[in-house]
């Protein structure tokens, strides 16, 4: 069984980019090319609008600079495979997700033995998770954030995350936005949220908004694909549900 079903490629030259998906589709003839993106900017707007694919083929010189910046503009979750005529960032390259480093021209063979290396590792993790998960689901069940104490002004706080509408980052900076309209500053991130809040009550729209279930008054249609959320006392923000979330949310609201 094939892994890798969806694929993205970096690369700024058009002969270069075009290997790559023939050398792939040989390889893996069922993959999809999810798109082919020639710069740096346009690579962290896919990502804050579309789901990570299954593996990114990454050339590491760009149209606008170095694709490391990519990581520290957008979260990058699925591996990488780096691409370069060049071998003086191989060492850098592995400090990402790195699962390989092959020198421009591509070769099949290599690309293929890549692949194979990538999809073994999985293969290995999906065969140990199950018990390794039962194990640790009967020895320590799953506990989720019921609430946060903060520091507020000159005191402390504690807010019940039933009283949060959504958790939202701008610039680095995590707010709660309550229910009656307060906005408060968070320590954690939306990832580490993502983790510490109980699913069936929160959901991640997007890459700036986690919503909470009771404060979702209504549900709009918006352009491609995408929804548009009327929050409880926040008339004034535009939240919206990403296309590839779109699906899955409203999986979850109907639950």
């Amino acid at each position: 069984m094939n892994i890798i079903k969806k694929i993205l490629i970096l690369e700024d030259e058009k002969l270069n980019s075009d290997r790559i998906q023939r050398l792939m589709l040989k390889i893996r003839p069922d993959i999809e090319i999810a798109g082919v993106l020639t710069s740096v900017k346009k690579t962290v707007d896919w990502l804050s609008e579309n789901e990570c694919p299954d593996l990114i083929m990454m050339d590491i010189q760009l149209a606008d600079g170095l694709s490391f910046e990519v990581f520290n503009l957008a979260d990058v979750k699925c591996p990488v495979i780096f691409t370069t005529a060049y071998d003086e960032y191989a060492v850098k390259a592995f400090k990402y997700n790195s699962i390989d480093y092959l020198l421009k021209p591509i070769e099949q063979e290599e690309l293929e033995a890549a692949i194979k290396k990538f999809e073994n590792s999985i293969q290995k993790s999906q065969q140990q998770y199950p018990l390794i998960q039962q194990l640790l689901n009967h020895i320590q069940p799953k506990e989720y954030r019921t609430r946060f104490f903060l520091a507020y002004r000159d005191s402390y706080r504690k807010i019940n995350v039933e009283d949060i509408a959504f958790f939202y980052s701008h610039m680095n900076i995590t707010y709660a936005n309550l229910i009656n309209g307060e906005k408060i500053v968070v320590p954690q991130t939306l990832e580490t949220l993502e983790q510490e809040l109980e699913p069936k009550n929160f959901f991640r729209i997007n890459r700036q908004y986690i919503v909470h279930v009771n404060s979702i008054e209504k549900v709009h249609n918006f352009f491609n694909g995408k929804l548009k959320l009327k929050v409880k006392n926040h008339d004034d923000e535009d939240i919206i549900v990403s296309r590839t979330k779109a699906p899955l949310f409203k999986t979850w609201l109907d639950y």
